[in-house]
């Protein structure tokens, strides 16, 4: 179950991405299922996925079930979108800042 603000999913770059599924498949048992062909989502503990043409760092993703009140809550609280509402295969999301600077983003399925 989805709930508004909690982390969700983890996206992480993917690299070179059948030698990157090829490792965690021998190393950890882990099974992909592909969104193209530079991204392949796993569901592991914690859902996620591996994308090939992403940020060089992971991108922690949260959860919104209202996703224009949560951007607003996220702005007044001082965040800095850097990416506004999106489309993706799923849902919809935006990219923010935190006051640390670190990138994260908020989805929703609606």
């Amino acid at each position: 179950m989805h709930e508004d603000g909690k982390i969700d999913y983890v996206e992480m770059p993917g690299g070179a991405l059948p030698e990157t599924k090829a490792f965690y498949t021998a190393a950890f048992g882990w099974s992909f299922v592909d969104y193209g062909p530079s991204y392949a989502a796993f569901n592991e503990g914690l859902d996620g996925g591996f994308d090939a043409d992403g940020a060089p760092t992971p991108l922690v993703i949260l959860y919104a079930h209202d996703l224009e009140a949560m951007q607003a809550k996220v702005e007044a609280a001082g965040g800095v979108v850097v990416k506004p509402i999106f489309g993706f295969p799923g849902g919809r999301r935006f990219h923010f800042r935190d006051p640390a600077g670190n990138e994260l983003g908020v989805w929703s399925e609606t």
